[in-house]
């Protein structure tokens, strides 16, 4: 197997942001959850973490959590979340204050799934697993997280 070798942030599409793609996730979610059970949704969504990210996961094998990092800015930038991310030597900390995802889905459909954040936190876990990371997302609120990203002991 060759060496990985980083390059540019490779999820960083430009134009413009069609928001309702987070409303089909939502009623996919549900879907899927009501047709074939928790279990299924969040199987799909570790090989998101796996597979769809597989990226951002060679990224955190070879110790790199600033591809992470580089990738929820362009994201929360783009979608003009309200986040701040704190970088330190021991942990990055990003605090999503106002979600841009949630919000819309609440303002398009009246309702999130319960299960809408388990895409970030089930996903986050399955991109971290087996690396030198571990990445702790905790829902603190409506359409708001912490999400911390440190070096396993």
């Amino acid at each position: 197997m060759s060496e990985f070798v980083p390059k540019p942030l490779r999820y960083n599409e430009g134009g413009n942001v069609h928001m309702d793609f987070h409303g089909a996730a939502n009623t996919t979610i549900d879907f899927i959850v009501d047709r074939f059970g928790i279990e299924a949704m969040h199987e799909i969504f570790r090989k998101v973490g796996e597979d769809v990210y597989q990226d951002l996961r060679r990224h955190l094998m070879a110790g790199d959590r600033d591809e992470l990092v580089r990738h929820w800015r362009h994201f929360f930038d783009r979608e003009a979340g309200d986040y701040d991310i704190a970088v330190s030597d021991d942990e990055v900390v990003l605090t999503v204050r106002r979600c841009p995802a949630w919000h819309h889905v609440l303002e398009i459909a009246g309702r999130v799934s319960p299960h809408f954040c388990d895409q970030t936190i089930v996903t986050n876990a399955a991109m971290a697993e087996g690396t030198p990371f571990a990445i702790e997302t905790v829902v603190t609120g409506p359409g708001a997280c912490r999400q911390v990203i440190r070096r396993r002991a």
